[in-house]
Formats: C-alpha cells, structure tokens, sequence
C-alpha cells in the first residue's frame, strides 16, 4: 500500500506543478488546499529539495518551487525518494536487493517469480509517467 508519505508527497508536487510562472507557494498553501497537515507536509518538502526536486526561499515571498520542468521528473524517482524500494519484497529490488532469509534458491521460489512480475508491471507504470502527466 502506498505510503501517506508519498500520497502527499505527490500531491504536493503536483500542486507546485501546476502553478503559473514557477513562483515559490508557502507549504501553508499548499497544506490548505490538499488537506495535508502542515507539519508532516514540511518533513515531505524538506526530503524533496535535499534530492533535487525543489528549491525554496525563506521570507516574504517565500515558499516551495520545481527546479526541475515536470516532464524531467519521473515517478520512479520520487517514489524511491519518498516510498523507498518499489518492490514488494526485497529479493526483487533493483535498488535495495537482499537475499530472504527464509528462501535457500531464488530460480525455484514462486513467489519470487510472482514479486518480479509485479516489480516490473509497476516500474512500467511509474516510467511512462512524469509529473507533467499527473497535472
């Protein structure tokens, strides 16, 4: 199940996207309008500009904005960001693989074959999509 962390880290995104002119937008703003509490909103921005997505500026006219144009932003990128591993379980992670414990041969376990599937319909999913398309 998709996390609230990320739900709202989308939406978030989202709104700033779909601003005129790039302008900064308070998180005060943007909490209002997605029905977000403002201080788990701060945490979600604050991961989001550390990783490049967006820049802010403090004082009067201060606020959250992309860096980066929406159609350069994938969903595979800020899901990891946000959500972290986009696979289910971790012997089919592309990015944060480990061996189960309980699982002596990978090649013959059947819900390992299952998890790849899955994996891979979702990755599918995610890159075809950037921010541009959720606007």
């Amino acid at each position: 199940m998709l996390s609230k962390k990320t739900k709202y880290g989308l939406k978030a995104i989202t709104y700033l996207a779909a601003q005129k002119g790039n302008q900064p937008v308070q998180i005060s703003e943007i909490a209002k309008h997605e029905n977000i509490s403002q201080k788990f909103l701060e945490s979600i921005l604050l991961s989001l500009r550390k990783t490049g997505f967006l820049g802010s500026k403090k004082g009067k006219g201060g606020g959250y904005y992309l860096i980066k144009d929406p159609q350069e932003i994938l969903l595979t990128d800020v899901m990891r960001i946000l959500e972290g591993p986009i696979a289910m379980v971790p012997c089919v992670s592309l990015n944060f693989y480990e061996k189960c414990e309980d699982c002596p041969d990978e090649s013959s376990c059947s819900v390992h074959k299952l998890m790849l599937q899955v994996r891979d319909s979702a990755l599918d999913v995610y890159r075809n999509n950037t921010l541009a398309d959720l606007i």
